[in-house]
């Protein structure tokens, strides 16, 4: 068995070998390189005319996340106008190569590529959109191919289309849902809550599912708590306060998101305490957010109050 799996691991590795080609030769200092950086600087400088010089004359870019098969790409003139456009609307623009990351020059041995360079990039590029305020932080990676002039001839740009959705989005006027203050799910965090104060313990859990997450504002970890781990905390705060009562503040919003569709509840309370210690009053307000799922149970409490009040 043993001289069956040496030849067959053997025979892996012979096909393995013969496998492999050489095509040509990667180099990290490379004229097309200097090309390459220096027409980033121009962007980063928004210097058009100086983009202008570096590209050839059937210049083409591509963007290389197009659903778009039949994409023919943006001429000279086109892409000049998508970069003066990028460099108008995002202050603190800038494109840098990526931590650990360098350009890589290829001079391919087909006989279709031996007037022509290949150069890839990968870059991050940052700034913030003037008008929507969203922040464009995205990975880059970019190939040129760079011409015998040393003219680049052609760009593929792979970058993060959902942040240029973002953008087109945030551009336009549009709602996002609905907003009740009165509304059933409000009426369920309502007596969530009231039967708490009346130690109600178990219709109190009722309106959670058994899978529902507990965070708190005051939490140095971040961390959620499962429905177990809050009612021991739960136990931890009726062994040390009285429950004097809960008073609604104003009126609880419930928001029903088209995106996502899904609900917030979101109310805001005076817990009246005392401290069994020393009989110390406590008047502790506390803002809450309960997200509720379709049937109208609490999937997620998040609780904002100064801890400190209750020292």
């Amino acid at each position: 068995m043993k001289k069956i799996i040496l030849a067959a691991f053997m025979l892996t590795l012979s096909i393995s070998y013969s496998q492999k080609k050489p095509n040509g030769t990667v180099y990290i200092n490379h004229p097309a390189i200097v090309v390459v950086e220096a027409y980033t600087k121009a962007i980063n400088d928004g210097d058009l005319n100086k983009i202008d010089d570096f590209l050839a004359d059937d210049f083409r870019a591509f963007s290389a996340t197009t659903g778009n098969q039949f994409n023919k790409g943006l001429d000279k003139s086109s892409y000049l106008n998508r970069i003066k456009s990028w460099r108008e609307s995002i202050e603190y623009f800038s494109i840098k190569t990526a931590k650990g990351a360098y350009p890589d020059a290829i001079e391919y041995k087909d006989d279709n590529q031996k007037d022509v360079v290949w150069v890839q990039t990968w870059d991050e590029l940052k700034g913030v959109h003037t008008k929507t305020g969203v922040k464009v932080n995205m990975n880059l990676q970019r190939t040129f191919v760079i011409n015998k002039a040393n003219k680049i001839k052609t760009i593929y740009i792979y970058d993060n289309p959902l942040i240029n959705e973002e953008i087109y989005d945030s551009e336009t006027v549009r709602t996002n849902g609905t907003i009740y203050n009165h509304h059933q799910n409000i009426n369920n965090v309502k007596n969530m809550l009231f039967a708490f104060e009346q130690k109600d313990l178990n219709k109190s859990y009722s309106y959670f599912t058994n899978d529902a997450r507990f965070a708190d504002i005051n939490s140095m970890d971040n961390k959620s708590l499962s429905l177990d781990e809050q009612k021991a905390i739960d136990k931890k705060v009726l062994d040390a306060f009285d429950i004097v009562g809960l008073e609604v503040i104003g009126y609880p919003d419930y928001m029903h998101y088209e995106l996502g569709d899904n609900g917030v509840v979101y109310s805001w309370w005076r817990w009246h305490l005392i401290r069994k210690s020393d009989k110390k009053e406590i008047a502790l307000p506390v803002h809450y957010q309960h997200n509720i799922d379709k049937d109208g149970k609490i999937i997620r409490e998040m609780a904002y109050y100064n801890a400190a009040l209750l020292k």
